[in-house]
């Protein structure tokens, strides 16, 4: 446990009121109606939604989870979410202007525009209450186990304490202020999380203990976890951590702020934007700094871990207060921020509770949205008022936040929940990538790839199936669980989409003359299909897709460069990352070149 100082607690506490401060101050405007609540009035810049973003995604699950796999499999073990880069520019070259042209308030509303009948009722209801309600508390679990972690190792609390304190504040705020009370206190939230980051990075680094760079990049701990690439002699590395991930998962899988083709808060933002150029601004920032920059403080302190606390029974020596149930590598990131100086210690605990506030926040609001929008206005009161529509958000915002925190207190680590979302998705993210460019894709494609993607994973996660099929006498190596979830789930939605009526032609017309994701598909389908023949329009001019993934692969080459460049100018390899640095340049040049191409200049 630490102690800090007055210092420390004049940061925390005017933090604090500053967040508090703003959503009380914007709470009048937020409240005026739903619109204004959950997109505050469809009028946010690029830059503003952009930082919204990246602080949404700084949580304090996050750097608990990259010290986890870090100290488990080495720095190349984040390729198991640093692959999300390619869905991630697909989002921002392709899709972004696509959701901002929908006009949408939710993402989930998209299902009753692209779908129709009984089917797309259910679904928009289903996914509403199944994303909204269950994953969405999934999601705010995981981020609370990290704070009571955190306030555990760093501050002594209980569990029920740590809820209390972070999350009555996240809470107040959170359903006065609405989405304009979140994304004004992201941008302060942003860059209190930077500065704690790269703060503590910095320091502990150079903590005696550990003696600096060059002594930890050399030290017997940590010199075999420094590759930023698995080692490519080991066949089962190479498959789960780059190959599954670069070549199934990022389009196969569903996970919140990677959502292929885009969705969840990300989405959300997208459709607050101003205007579809700000739309791809703000998705685009949002990448360099998510997948580029941002990993390097926390994977520093989780390498200077290794030095400190070799393993999990020196965490529990030095902390014999922490239950057993609590207790694994994710708690090295807490424990090593216990070694830092009063000042420091305050902005990096004022960081903590900035990355838990931001995303909590954002989840509330992503949340009670799609409850409100598209579930009791759709199903329980369609007459509601707007400012009965505003009074059910700031309730269900308050319900999801009690029942995350009570979630929290049976989970062990952040790893738990990043699987069981990676495996309940497998298999529907083709959908949610070709649903706008494939005509044939109904309702039925979605509803019959949501049910089995989840049976299988329930299936797959039975101890005695898994055994069978993935264990050491099993029928398929122990790699070949996702892949396989991702075979059935997608052969069997195609089947259904195949076997079942089409949507009706008043539904697809309509969804295309609102968005106009133009394509062959959708040529074809105006040519041969569509009786009414003067609903067809120039396709060529709105099928800028291919010039997109172009850009989509430049941008990929652009990041990953940076984030090569970066880690290898801090492993002092100095010729390597002038090359990757050179490389990035390069990338920017040729990316401008496409994106000039495209119809919608960027910015």
């Amino acid at each position: 446990m630490i102690s800090l100082n007055t210092f420390d607690y004049i940061l925390i506490i005017t933090f604090f009121a500053i967040t508090l401060f703003i959503g009380i101050y914007v709470s009048k405007k937020s409240g005026k109606d739903s619109t204004e609540y959950f997109l505050s009035g469809r009028n946010m810049p690029w830059w503003l939604l952009g930082v919204s973003m990246v602080a949404t995604t700084f949580s304090t699950d996050t750097p608990n989870f990259v010290t986890d796999i870090v100290r488990k499999d080495g720095v190349s073990a984040n390729w198991m979410w640093w692959a999300f880069l390619i869905t991630g520019l697909l989002t921002v070259f392709v899709y972004a202007k696509l959701w901002r042209k929908s006009d949408l308030k939710t993402d989930i509303e998209f299902y009753e525009l692209r779908y129709g009948g009984k089917p797309a009722k259910f679904l928009r209801a289903f996914r509403a209450l199944y994303l909204g309600f269950l994953f969405n508390i999934f999601a705010m679990a995981g981020v609370t186990l990290a704070a009571i972690k955190i306030g555990g190792i760093m501050l002594g609390l209980e569990p029920w304490e740590t809820i209390i304190y972070a999350g009555t504040v996240t809470v107040i705020f959170s359903t006065l202020g609405g989405f304009k009370g979140v994304v004004y206190t992201d941008f302060i939230l942003f860059f209190t999380a930077m500065a704690g980051a790269i703060g503590a990075a910095i320091y502990l680094v150079n903590i005696p203990e550990v003696g600096g760079i060059q002594a930890l990049l050399t030290h017997e701990n940590v010199i075999d976890k420094l590759s930023i690439l698995p080692d490519f002699s080991n066949t089962e590395a190479i498959i789960t951590l780059l190959i599954i991930p670069l070549s199934v998962q990022w389009w196969s899988s569903w996970y919140p702020g990677a959502e292929p083709g885009g969705g969840g808060y990300i989405a959300q933002r997208m459709l607050a934007a101003k205007d579809e150029n700000n739309a791809i601004g703000a998705t685009f920032f949002f990448n360099i700094m998510h997948y580029a920059l941002r990993p390097w403080p926390w994977i520093l302190v989780a390498l200077a871990s290794l030095v400190v606390f070799p393993d999990v029974a020196s965490i529990k020596e030095a902390f014999p207060n922490i239950a057993d149930n609590k207790l694994g590598h994710d708690l090295a990131y807490s424990a090593m921020l216990t070694k830092l100086p009063n000042g420091l210690l305050g902005l990096v605990l004022a960081s903590l509770i900035a990355a838990y506030m931001s995303t909590i926040s954002t989840h509330l609001n992503w949340g009670s949205s799609y409850i409100v929008n598209d579930f009791y206005k759709q199903h329980i009161n369609k007459n509601a008022s707007e400012k009965e529509l505003v009074f059910t958000g700031k309730i269900s915002t308050i319900i999801l936040m009690i029942l995350s925190a009570l979630f929290a207190l049976y989970l062990q680590n952040a790893k738990q929940l990043f699987d069981i979302i990676i495996m309940f998705g497998a298999g529907t993210g083709l959908i949610f990538i070709l649903r706008w460019f494939w005509w044939r894709i109904n309702a039925w494609s979605e509803i019959s790839a949501m049910i089995i993607s989840g049976v299988i994973s329930l299936l797959f996660s039975s101890e005695v199936i898994s055994e069978l099929f993935f264990g050491a006498q099993g029928y398929f190596p122990s790699w070949a669980k996702f892949p396989l979830t991702v075979f059935i789930t997608s052969s069997i939605w195609i089947l259904f989409t195949y076997l079942t009526k089409p949507e009706s032609e008043e539904t697809l017309v309509n969804f295309y003359r609102k968005t106009t994701p133009g394509g062959p598909s959708w040529k074809y389908y105006f040519k041969s299909i569509v009786k009414e023949k003067n609903t067809i329009i120039n396709f060529d001019k709105n099928w800028n897709v291919p010039s997109g993934i172009k850009a989509m692969l430049l941008g990929c080459l652009l990041i990953y460069a940076i984030l090569f460049a970066t880690g290898h100018w801090i492993y002092g390899n100095t010729i390597i990352a002038i090359s990757f640095t050179i490389l990035a340049l390069l990338s920017v040049y040729l990316l401008l070149k496409i994106w000039n191409k495209l119809k919608n200049n960027f910015l």
